[in-house]
């Protein structure tokens, strides 16, 4: 049976070294990271199951790595600090963490915050490609490839594309979409919406007057089709 890795991202080697042997004798597999740079290195290389991020690293916030772990990656994480502000605790969760723990914590505690964030997320898949017919996305990247050739699209095209590919087979509502491009207090502006996807439409459909990927629902929203 393959072990589960979990990726251990602090700039403190005694702690790093203390978790590696708590959580090998666990059954897991250990990757340490002591900085941003090299933990998004091996983030991508060693794909990890679970993520256990300090906040204070030496190359900057760790909720920059937080940030940047979730444009493609949905794998439980959980932030283990010496900071126990409210508003820490409040930021890392609203960003996509799964879990704050504070130091000191005994490795029983985080053991068991482990298993239950396994539980929870355990059918997850993690990967950083996303694929529809011959469109691919590069969560990493940042690149969407048609036909093997690179397309260019803007950062609200991408993102919205995005949320297409992750979704694909499912009506996604004109709310849903300005919400969660545009963000709250946009509700109301479809025509940004039909702007956008029929700029989408020219760069990724065929004949864009007859679109077979991205379909209209009438009075909904939109629908990525996938065959």
């Amino acid at each position: 049976m393959t072990k589960q890795k979990i990726l251990v991202i602090d700039d403190d080697k005694a702690i790093r070294r203390l978790l590696t042997l708590s959580l090998q004798s666990s059954g897991f597999e250990i990757i340490e990271a002591s900085n941003i740079q090299e933990a998004i290195k091996k983030s991508i290389s060693n794909i990890p199951d679970v993520v256990l991020l300090d906040l204070g690293l030496p190359d900057g916030n760790g909720l920059d790595f937080l940030k940047s772990f979730r444009e493609w990656s949905s794998a439980p994480l959980i932030v283990i600090s010496a900071q126990n502000q409210e508003d820490k605790k409040i930021e890392s969760l609203e960003l996509g963490a799964d879990d704050y723990l504070i130091k000191p914590f005994s490795t029983n505690e985080l053991l068991a915050r482990i298993r239950a964030v396994l539980r929870r997320c355990e059918n997850i898949q993690v990967t950083h490609l996303l694929e529809c017919n011959e469109l691919a996305m590069d969560l990493i990247a940042r690149t969407i490839m048609l036909e093997n050739i690179e397309i260019k699209v803007t950062p609200t095209e991408y993102d919205l594309l995005k949320l297409f590919m992750k979704n694909s087979g499912k009506v996604l509502t004109h709310n849903f979409l300005l919400k969660e491009v545009w963000g709250i207090g946009y509700q109301n502006e479809v025509h940004y919406l039909r702007v956008f996807v029929n700029q989408l439409r020219q760069k990724i459909e065929k004949d864009p007057s007859r679109p077979k990927k991205i379909l209209t629902e009438t009075g909904i929203g939109y629908r990525m089709v996938c065959s």
